[in-house]
């Protein structure tokens, strides 16, 4: 598996997202636990949840336990594997999301996650979106807090307009190490988030790279031209095409099926032409 940089930490190119293992329509457990393993089988060491990953109001951090528990049982080593959890969304239960980046809220929340990961330090914490009633300063600086107090190892931003990107790099004395924003073929709109954690040598970690569950199927013309070329799926050009964009980019698509993480990873041994990409965006 080919790798890239979030901070000082290489990991694999291509992160597994867990979103999907735990909200509306998710599979059972056993099925999860398997797309992890694969995940890992196939070197992938990046994985990425947030404690808003659930369904009821009960079970907070169902993503986050889940992955956990996956890493227990995984028969091979796991000491290389990152785990990436995002605090500042909030699911009350009826299936809506909420935001609250109160200093507070993201201190007690970093406390619940350690505790589900079952480790000391977090690798790799993310405020997962800005809230309109608190000031960006405030919830950015409570992640500082969070790492100079060594809660957590690295710290990134979700969501986040240029300018907040500056502003959070700031707040955190050139710590800034990771922008996870929604970027796909059918969402081009965090180009200008992309270029700047380019020319910063930060980590981009587009979500949902695939367009979401429902546009994931139907990529367009053109990656199904380039994938009848190269004998491979769309999905697998997708991603190749997210790795070609820049090498600070490390798509992170959600799964939940083996095969679908499986034909991910495979992307990094796939070398789009010149000629392959002037059909893609």
């Amino acid at each position: 598996m080919q790798t890239r940089r979030i901070g000082d930490v290489q990991v694999s190119a291509i992160g597994l997202g867990g979103m999907p293992m735990s909200i509306e329509g998710r599979p059972d457990e056993e099925r999860s636990i398997r797309a992890i393993h694969a995940a890992l089988d196939a070197g992938i060491t990046l994985i990425d949840t947030a404690d808003s990953y659930h369904i009821h109001a009960d079970e907070v951090g169902h993503n986050e336990t889940l992955i956990a528990r996956a890493l227990a049982s995984y028969g091979g080593d796991t000491s290389s594997v990152l785990v990436a959890t995002k605090a500042g969304h909030v699911r009350p239960g009826d299936g809506s999301w909420t935001i609250d980046g109160s200093p507070s809220h993201v201190f007690e929340a970093c406390e619940a996650s350690l505790k589900r990961l079952g480790v000391e330090t977090i690798g790799l914490y993310q405020y997962h979106r800005p809230d309109p009633h608190v000031p960006w300063a405030d919830s950015i600086g409570a992640i500082r807090d969070l790492l100079d107090a060594g809660k957590i190892r690295m710290a990134g931003v979700s969501n986040a307009n240029p300018a907040q990107i500056l502003e959070a790099q700031q707040i955190l004395g050139g710590r800034l190490v990771s922008v996870q924003n929604q970027f796909s073929p059918s969402f081009l709109s965090s180009a200008p988030e992309l270029a700047l954690c380019d020319e910063l040598g930060i980590a981009f970690l587009p979500w949902s790279p695939l367009g979401g569950i429902r546009r994931a199927g139907d990529l367009g013309e053109g990656f199904a031209t380039v994938a009848e070329r190269h004998g491979v799926s769309p999905q697998r050009v997708c991603i190749a095409w997210h790795l070609a964009k820049s090498p600070v980019v490390i798509p992170i698509p959600g799964a939940s099926r083996p095969a679908s993480i499986i034909d991910s990873a495979a992307a990094v041994d796939l070398s789009l032409s010149a000629d392959d990409l002037t059909l893609l965006p």
